[in-house]
């Protein structure tokens, strides 16, 4: 399938360094491309920016073991839960203890540089937090910045206005996981929270069309109609001015 579980890649061409967003199962295959785009000749990123632990986010971890390709001190920038979750449940407690991941601890809304033109930050989001705290990231760029917010609640949840926030970025990459509540079938949503696509058109509607062409939606269930481009309700947001996020799907910072 050419569809992927989302991740997001970020190459700084001033340090020639690669850094990779989510450690999803489909991590080798992005590792790939990501190495290929930035003509290197690194097998692994330079780092890997989890956001937390669910399945689709951070499982990715296991190639990089000592069964796969037993990999040499990875840097993983992980929040301080998420940091112990690793550490104390195999079989991710022996990627540390064997040294194929290194694990980097970040904090909310503290920048982390990458160099002299790039800075992550974490934000964190409420988010089912079982086994871990969950973030999204600004990304600051020479030029521009990106937020990336795969998986959150509710927006009326979070103590930031994403409306505000969306303003002070120039690309939003966020939450699209189901389009309507009718996707859901015989399961109950409140057990699985999402902002639904129609909910965030919604509290998007009166921003100007300049705002609104910054939103990307991202992290589609299987379910989701928009992974049609010619449904409906692809149309629908399409016609609104929001934009829907495609593989390999490009942008500069």
């Amino acid at each position: 399938p050419t569809r992927k579980i989302v991740s997001l890649g970020l190459i700084d061409d001033h340090q020639h360094k690669t850094y990779l967003f989510e450690a999803t199962p489909h991590m080798p295959e992005q590792m790939k491309f990501l190495e290929e785009l930035a003509h290197s000749e690194a097998e692994v990123p330079d780092g890997i920016f989890l956001t937390h632990a669910h399945i689709g986010h951070y499982t990715g971890l296991m190639y990089l073991g000592k069964e796969a390709m037993n990999a040499k001190e990875v840097p993983v920038y992980v929040m301080p839960r998420m940091k112990t979750f690793l550490e104390e449940n195999g079989p991710w407690s022996q990627l540390v203890s064997q040294g194929q991941i290194k694990l980097q601890t970040i904090f909310n809304q503290t920048e982390t540089k990458l160099g002299s033109t790039l800075k992550v930050i974490p934000v964190l989001v409420p988010h089912r937090d079982e086994y871990s705290e969950t973030v999204g990231y600004t990304i600051i760029g020479p030029h521009k910045k990106a937020l990336f917010i795969p998986d959150i609640d509710k927006w009326e949840k979070w103590r930031t206005d994403i409306v505000s926030l969306v303003k002070e970025v120039d690309h939003a990459l966020i939450d699209g996981t189901f389009f309507s509540a009718a996707e859901v079938g015989n399961r109950n949503i409140a057990e699985i929270p999402h902002p639904l696509v129609e909910e965030s058109m919604k509290l998007f509607d009166s921003m100007p069309a300049k705002e609104k062409e910054k939103i990307m939606f991202i992290h589609f269930n299987h379910t989701n109609p928009l992974l049609n481009e010619q449904s409906e309700e692809a149309r629908l947001l399409k016609s609104k001015g929001f934009r829907i996020a495609k593989i390999n799907l490009r942008i500069d910072l």
